[in-house]
């Protein structure tokens, strides 16, 4: 384990450009993969997840290959001729990879296994195992319906119409995978709109999608035996890798920082709108769109915050960023009540529970409820810090060591992490931008 502390530094000044998009990142693999021909994507996110799938990938058939620039290039499979995987799926810490991978799988006549490392093990996939079988997939998973686990894909796969029963993207974005290779028509059907990345690069990639809505509810429609042609992916910058900056520039003093090429997908962009009804100073410069995504330049001055009761309908679009917003809610004037969030109980940690605890370490006077916690704000002062020799649990949550990175910058004795390790899954770059910002 990785220990360190984390103090109070100047103001953040200057122009960042944060890792490409994680979800992005990972569909872009997978779906060039499954193109015919050769596609070239740039910006991709070389974190241990990502690289997880682009390994997956690579034994399924697809050649994938890495150039001395960063960019990668993919010479897909094609839907319907994946290889079957000589050895076990690895997928590390990456539940996007897992549950994604499952559903392409479902409906070629391939055997995989999935297994990962002790927190994706935890993690629930018997939302995805239920609409997978339904569509003719064979899953045997172990006790509790998590890794490691068999699938044997159906050839033919059958459509099916599905409606969601929690608000997932990576549930959502399996069932459609699925979809690809199987004859018909497969519906999802959303209660509360989810990002939507899957929808709009398999469009661009050359899936027919259509997206209605009915009652109120989301409806996407795929048709299967797809031919998917290659084409080139910017990735743009992830915005829960731009959430630690926007939040720590915002609380310290004298900060203004230019965040460059940050993706503000309406489906991934609740955190921006949070934050600016707290009283966040962030300006979108130069805004763009790159491959179907919306995309801006943004800067972003101290401002003091006031809390605010979050609306839990904006939760499934910034589901990643709660734990940065509570640290936000820290030190605002007033009281921040957070409600809905039950599903951050079944991510990388318990990210309710471990947020609390950190918090309170830190100094914060938190309420941990069923699902959500109420944060009475410090009204801008540094909250004190963890004492010598006691640092925060993160539980081999990525989210959680740099929330709390950024809680150290705005506390009087610093806050001591005990593990940095697992930042390395989504945002390796993290603590040298830290100080370089800081500088």
């Amino acid at each position: 384990m990785t220990s360190h502390r984390f103090s109070h530094t100047g103001p953040l000044k200057g122009t960042i450009r944060v890792p490409g998009d994680k979800s992005i990142s990972h569909r872009a693999l997978m779906f060039a993969g499954l193109a015919v021909g050769q596609s070239r994507i740039t910006g991709l996110l070389e974190g241990e997840d990502v690289l997880a799938t682009a390994a997956a990938m690579r034994q399924l058939g697809a050649q994938i290959e890495r150039d001395p620039e960063g960019a990668w290039t993919v010479y897909g499979a094609g839907v319907g001729s994946l290889l079957e995987p000589k050895s076990a799926l690895d997928m590390g810490n990456s539940g996007t990879s897992t549950r994604l991978l499952m559903g392409l799988v479902a409906s070629h006549a391939i055997t995989a296994t999935f297994t990962g490392d002790a927190s994706l093990s935890g993690r629930p996939m018997k939302r995805v195992i239920d609409p997978l079988s339904m569509m003719g997939a064979s899953i045997e998973a172990s006790a509790g319906g998590t890794l490691p686990l068999m699938l044997r894909g159906a050839s033919p796969a059958v459509p099916i119409t599905y409606h969601l029963p929690v608000a997932s993207a990576q549930v959502k974005s399996a069932v459609l995978l699925a979809g690809l290779n199987t004859p018909g028509i497969t519906r999802v059907i959303e209660p509360v709109p989810t990002r939507d990345h899957t929808e709009r690069m398999l469009t661009g990639f050359g899936a027919r999608l259509e997206v209605g809505e009915e009652n109120g509810t989301r409806i996407i429609a795929i048709r299967g035996e797809a031919d998917l042609r290659p084409m080139d992916v910017t990735v743009p910058g992830d915005p829960s890798s731009a959430a630690f900056f926007m939040v720590a520039a915002t609380l310290v003093p004298g900060s203004d920082l230019t965040i460059l090429n940050v993706g503000l997908n309406p489906t991934r962009a609740g955190l921006l709108a949070v934050l600016r009804q707290m009283g966040a100073d962030i300006a979108e410069v130069n805004p763009r769109e790159v491959g179907g995504e919306p995309v801006a330049d943004l800067r972003v001055r101290h401002a003091p915050l006031s809390g605010v009761d979050v609306d839990p309908a904006l939760a499934p679009s910034m589901i990643d960023e709660f734990p940065v917003l509570f640290v936000a809610a820290a030190l605002a004037s007033g009281t921040t009540r957070t409600t809905g969030l039950e599903e951050l109980r079944v991510k990388e940690s318990d990210r309710l529970a471990t947020m609390a605890s950190a918090l309170q370490l830190a100094g914060t006077r938190v309420e941990e409820h069923e699902d959500g916690l109420t944060i009475h704000g410090t009204g801008g002062e540094p909250l004190t810090g963890t004492r010598e020799g006691t640092s925060v649990a993160t539980r081999l949550d990525h989210r959680i060591a740099m929330s709390m990175a950024v809680a150290g910058l705005v506390s009087r004795t610093g806050v001591s992490v005990d593990d940095t390790a697992p930042i390395n899954t989504s945002f390796p770059t993290f603590m040298g931008m830290l100080d370089e910002a800081a500088g």
